[in-house]
């Protein structure tokens, strides 16, 4: 398993998200918009190739929102959310994939049977909050944009954990 480190406030905004190495060393660039549906997050190599993107092919807040995730150009599954309660469920078709999630500690893994495919923790240090993934190489691409959407969920859900500030409200003096 290979570990990869996303600074927890940029994961799933619509800004640039750099994926680092346990080196430091920056591997992928995740760059997209959120919200509406067709909108993408696409992750590209550092060279501009792009490798994996994730679409939202439904309205994402409606229990069995769709993402079509595509490996490059070809489409090879959508995940789709089960249920949420105290705990996420999702199932990855084509794939076979399912992924579970504890919204308190923002941890989530996904599973194929009894085989970890990835393994997602929040870790603090010095520089800030970070997602640690810990993930199969092959599968990196597709788990990057899988952990992008399952934080945008958790941020819609748990209004604290918004990366933007709320407008300032009126202040009266009486």
């Amino acid at each position: 398993m290979t570990s990869y480190y996303i600074r927890k406030t940029r994961l799933s905004s619509n800004y640039r998200t750099i994926v680092k190495d346990e080196h430091g060393q920056p591997c992928y660039l995740l760059v997209g918009n959120w919200g509406r549906r067709g909108d993408v997050f696409s992750l590209f190599k550092m060279d501009g190739q792009r490798i994996a993107s994730i679409k939202q092919a439904s309205w994402a807040f409606t229990l069995g929102s769709r993402f079509d995730l595509y490996n490059a150009t070809d489409k090879v599954g959508s995940l789709k959310r089960i249920l949420s309660f105290n705990r996420d469920f999702y199932y990855v078709h084509q794939l076979g994939w399912i992924v579970i999630g504890d919204i308190g500690n923002q941890t989530y893994k996904i599973q194929h049977l009894n085989h970890m495919i990835m393994n997602l923790t929040k870790i603090n240090d010095d520089t800030g909050e970070f997602f640690k993934l810990e993930v199969e190489e092959k599968h990196a691409p597709l788990c990057i944009c899988i952990a992008a959407v399952l934080d945008y969920w958790l941020r819609r859900q748990n209004p604290k954990v918004t990366l933007f500030k709320q407008p300032a409200k009126e202040l009266r003096l009486d």
